[in-house]
């Protein structure tokens, strides 16, 4: 009997074969791995964590939870899973997540094929063999037909970009990167350095801890209260009664969250109607971030319409701040509301009304280092026990720029996207065979509820695998010109709103030398599902398919 020995890479590594390498164990790689192998593809999960659950493995900060409610960030694949699994609350914490991801990876048998505490190096497209060299951090060498990257939207964080972090002699903590047991700050004094999601979900859980608590603050953001409540009896039989329709007009629907459409402007409206549709989604139980911004059709279109929004929520947090000067301080005035990410909050305005609660305003008086004992800003020198950073991600592309992604002839991704990410339906990328990104740039994915999003794309992509699969096709590969004709169209549209009108991490503003450019998809959750659906129907239109 004739032995096959492995292949070896130059490196003297054993090549380990496969159909299909998916990058990330969070909600889009479990998926990815579950439907993949239902097709019969061998497939390998990587995953740097130490257990499932992506974004919800890490962010373990005081406070975490999602802004989408729980029965809509979930899994609708699956018919009986949606029926058994309990939520208890209209916002989950991330406890909770991850305790539904765990369930998810149990009850698929999905971590037998999830290799974890792995970083993914690089992946080369090898033009003679057609195929994907993976390496790894240990050393591994995989060849694969197909490289699914599902390493999140938000997974690259960011430290400050002042000098002076590793001179401090205190504990440090990235809200991305929070320790597993907690941070026990009792007594101590604390300086929590950003006012994005994070910072205002655990600013008031650490200021109830802490002796003393000092926020700085460089760009307020818009916050809504979440009035986050236990579902009453009956509330989740109900819903699961009627989930399919649900679910059908969450995939249809602009932001994968079921809204009655605008129908019509702010300033067609009343003065006193405006208010009082401002004023119910301000106050109502059950609302969500959506409520407000989709409350009229030019929301995000108009900038007089989207003042009247803005004014609103400033006038509520003067009423909420007592001192004029932090309150004053709080309110965004230089950005359209929503074209930052609205934040949904529990008691954090009313936090600023503590006596152990301190704000400083960077913009007056910007930040200079972090020192050995605090940090330095052009006024003072303020002295700390412990810092927590919340200073956000490199959104979007950040996790595929800092792998070494090589294409046709050797052509790097980073290089590709040196002037700003290009995609096709931000899915596939032009001289990148066989390689697909779940809810990449140029996508919905961060504009929308990321569960439809999600389910979406790794449907589509699946799909087009298994397309490939059973036409024995070689590859299936963007084309420069529709990769173009989709760069273009998400300017196009981008443009028309407000969105770039704002320095967020949506326009790549957070993060010094990144090309300023609107990332995401702002058509639609449901527009765009049918422009991804059109496309297979036409047999890839747009891919070129080789075989």
């Amino acid at each position: 009997m004739t032995q096959t020995l492995p292949e070896i890479s130059p490196t003297g590594a054993a090549v380990r074969t496969v159909d299909a390498v998916v990058i990330g164990a969070g909600f889009s790689g479990m998926y990815m791995l579950h439907r993949l192998r239902q097709q019969g593809l061998t497939v390998q999960v990587f995953e740097l964590a130490d257990g499932v659950g992506g974004t919800w493995h890490w962010n373990r900060y005081p406070g975490a939870r999602c802004d989408v409610r729980s029965m809509e960030y979930s899994y609708s694949f699956d018919p009986d899973l949606e029926q058994e699994w309990q939520w208890s609350e209209k916002y989950p914490t991330q406890p909770e997540i991850l305790r539904y991801a765990n369930h998810v990876a149990d009850r698929y048998d999905l971590r037998r094929d999830i290799q974890f505490e792995t970083r993914v190096e690089s992946t080369v497209w090898d033009d003679e063999a057609e195929r994907w060299t993976v390496r790894t951090d240990r050393g591994e060498v995989l060849s694969a037909k197909f490289v699914v990257h599902a390493s999140g939207c938000l997974s690259i964080y960011k430290t400050p970009e002042i000098p002076g972090l590793e001179s401090f002699s205190g504990p440090w903590y990235h809200t991305a990167r929070w320790p597993r047991e907690g941070v026990d700050f009792s007594g101590q004094r604390v300086g929590i350095i950003g006012t994005g999601s994070s910072a205002i979900q655990s600013i008031p859980v650490i200021a109830a801890q802490a002796a003393d608590l000092t926020v700085f603050q460089r760009t307020p953001n818009f916050a809504v209260p979440a009035h986050n409540h236990e579902f009453p009896p009956g509330y989740q039989e109900e819903m699961k009664a009627h989930y399919p329709e649900f679910r059908q007009d969450a995939r249809t629907s602009m932001l994968g969250i079921p809204h009655p459409p605008a129908e019509k402007g702010a300033l067609e409206d009343d003065p006193e109607a405006r208010r009082r549709r401002y004023e119910k989604a301000w106050h109502d139980k059950d609302n969500t971030l959506v409520d407000l911004m989709a409350a009229y059709t030019d929301m995000l279109t108009d900038k007089e319409a989207n003042d009247t929004a803005a004014e609103f929520v400033r006038e509520r947090i003067r009423e909420i701040v007592k001192d004029p000067e932090t309150a004053e301080a709080l309110c965004p005035k230089d950005y359209p509301i929503g074209t930052k990410r609205i934040c949904v909050h529990t008691d954090y305005y009313e936090t600023y009304n503590r006596d152990n609660v301190h704000l400083v305003d960077l913009r007056k008086t910007p930040l200079v280092e972090i020192t050995r004992d605090g940090v330095r800003t052009t006024e003072q020198e303020f002295r700390f026990d412990a810092l927590v950073l919340a200073t956000g991600f490199d959104a979007q592309t950040g996790a595929l720029t800092s792998m070494d992604i090589r294409g046709r002839a050797g052509l790097q991704l980073k290089e590709h996207w040196d002037e700003g990410p290009r995609s096709y339906l931000g899915i596939a990328v032009a001289n990148f065979p066989n390689m697909f990104i779940i809810t990449g740039p140029q996508s919905p994915s961060v504009l929308s509820n990321m569960m439809v999003s999600i389910e979406q794309h790794v449907e589509w992509v699946s799909d087009a695998i298994q397309y490939v699969q059973e036409h024995d096709l070689r590859t299936i590969e963007a084309t420069p010109e529709a990769e173009e004709s989709w760069v273009e169209h998400n300017a196009e549209v981008g443009n028309s709103t407000l969105f770039p009108t704002a320095n967020s991490w949506y326009m790549g503003s957070n993060v010094e030398g990144k090309p300023r450019v609107f990332m995401p998809y702002i058509g639609g959750v449901g527009p765009y599902r049918e422009r991804c659906d059109e496309v297979a129907a036409k047999d890839y239109e747009g891919f070129v398919l080789a075989g």
